[in-house]
């Protein structure tokens, strides 16, 4: 059976390996991004680097993008426990994860508007556009609540035994920290990547028979019947 024909083995290894590689290209678009490393007023940053901001927020999309088969194997995971919760978090996490990946979108318009204009007219005409009411709460908001899910979702994950409790107080703390650079970035990656590098590879390593959740099967037992023949002999 090749790999992509393999419904178990292929999920199971998608979603570890991508819970693995998107905090790496998390910290990678942050460490692009010219206004995190420069720190302090952003105004025309975006403008006089073009080049950076358009790899930056391309690698920040898809850090986002990746996520997705990894939340979805979470979600896999719980099972036995705690179902319900898992589904309502799980789903919370995607849509905020969605939401975040779109957002990236208004660094290639930054760029472009500090660059038409003056850099401080264009970043408050930018400013001005993210602090559209349809933007904020179509997007923003829910972008946020969505990490939140993403906690409460491996915190429901540790609660089945499926990950160790540290895990997403790491992956939290670590993307909230990551764009304070560069103690922030080191640190804050590093928890980013234990926390959902460890559940990664805790699917990587686990077996296709535990993934798929299939229960050994346990031989029929003859007691019973050898009785009846007893008993009718």
């Amino acid at each position: 059976m090749s790999v992509l024909s393999d419904p178990h083995g292929f999920r199971r290894r998608a979603a570890g390996l991508c819970l693995i590689v998107a905090p790496i290209v998390y910290v990678a678009g942050l460490l692009v991004d010219p206004a995190i490393r420069q720190g302090g007023d952003p105004v025309g940053i975006y403008g006089a680097h073009p080049e950076q901001v358009s790899v930056s927020a391309a690698l920040l999309h898809w850090s986002w993008v990746l996520l997705i088969p990894g939340i979805i194997g979470m979600i896999h995971l719980v099972r036995d426990r705690a179902v319900v919760l898992g589904h309502i978090t799980g789903g919370l996490a995607l849509l905020g994860v969605v939401n975040f990946s779109a957002l990236m979108l208004g660094d290639f318009f930054y760029s472009m508007l500090e660059r038409a204009m003056p850099p401080a007219q264009g970043s408050a005409l930018g400013d001005e556009a993210l602090a559209d009411p349809g933007l904020v709460f179509g997007f923003q908001i829910p972008g946020f609540a969505g990490l939140l899910g993403l906690f409460a979702l491996g915190l429901t994950l540790a609660y089945a035994g499926r990950a160790p409790w540290w895990a997403p107080f790491a992956m939290l703390l670590g993307i909230f920290g990551a764009p304070i650079y560069p103690i922030g970035t080191v640190v804050g990656g590093s928890l980013y990547l234990a926390g959902a590098g460890v559940i990664g590879l805790r699917m990587l390593r686990m077996s296709d028979t535990e993934w798929a959740g299939a229960r050994p099967v346990q031989p029929a037992s003859t007691e019973t019947r050898s009785g009846n023949r007893a008993a009718t002999a």
